[in-house]
């Protein structure tokens, strides 16, 4: 599995640097939803957005359920499990010194598609609000 984590990875790079395929936004595009906090946009509704995507159909039937597998691996252990841990990691925090002030930051990662740490945390009860940039907080 990871030599063909690796080959398609490599092939995906050589895609993008010859052009044939193409990222269908850009930095640009992800900061500009980022700030406006839309956060349920195309962009961000991609569970694996932050790994390469290994499922296309050109792949032969067995490495087809090779990629799927893959595919749900790094779903669960680099996206679910680390929003979770991150979101219990907020919420102990807060519960252990509710008097106090906090200021969590995290990166667009832990924002995007299904069960993110804001996801976790409003799970847990909290009420969670997007602050637009620049606005004083």
């Amino acid at each position: 599995q990871v030599v063909f984590a690796l080959n398609q990875t490599l092939l995906q790079q050589e895609s993008l640097r010859a052009g044939s395929f193409q990222i269908p936004y850009t930095t640009e595009d992800l900061i500009k939803h980022y700030n406006c906090g839309d956060l349920s946009s195309i962009i961000f509704n991609h569970d694996t957005s932050q790994v390469p995507n290994f499922i296309n159909a050109t792949l032969p039937a067995h490495e087809r359920i090779t990629a799927q597998e893959i595919d749900s691996y790094f779903r669960q252990e680099l996206i679910y499990k680390r929003n979770e841990r991150m979101g219990r990691r907020v919420k102990d925090l807060l519960d252990e010194y509710p008097d106090k002030s906090f200021f969590f930051a995290f990166g667009a990662g832990h924002f995007m598609g299904n069960n993110t740490v804001i996801d976790v945390l409003r799970r847990e009860g909290y009420e969670v609000e997007h602050t637009p940039a620049g606005q004083a907080i």
